[in-house]
């Protein structure tokens, strides 16, 4: 079965770009442009596989999302990954902040972005 990736951003750039990368590495790929909008795609009846959320978002920083998702027993087991363009060291300390799994530096490229899915969900 074909692993499913959500994507939230608020620049719908890396939204695409994002997208045709792990679309292309043979996932299944859903995108949302807010924590907000992206309920309906994690409490469905085929929650994703893996979260890649970005930091700095409006209504809703990734990191806050994350920490609701990670309290909800519905998504806790969801890994979840952060992605921004803060330095590693500040994402360090936002990865532990949100009980999130792991980060990804912006800009990333098609094989970082790849490689960071695959380290968490299998294609």
């Amino acid at each position: 079965m074909t692993k499913h990736i959500l994507v939230i951003d608020d620049d719908r750039v890396v939204l695409s770009m994002a997208e045709d990368f792990l679309r292309e590495a043979g996932f299944k790929v859903s995108t949302a442009e807010c924590g907000v909008y992206s309920n309906h795609i994690i409490y469905s009846n085929t929650p994703p596989d893996l979260i890649l959320m970005d930091v700095m978002m409006p209504f809703m920083s990734g990191v806050k999302k994350t920490q609701l998702l990670k309290q909800r027993e519905k998504s806790q087991q969801i890994p979840i990954v952060l992605i921004s363009s803060k330095t590693e060291r500040e994402l360090k300390g936002l990865v532990d902040e949100a009980n999130a799994d792991g980060y990804l530096p912006k800009p990333f490229t098609e094989n970082s972005l790849v490689d960071k899915a695959k380290q968490f969900i299998a294609a």
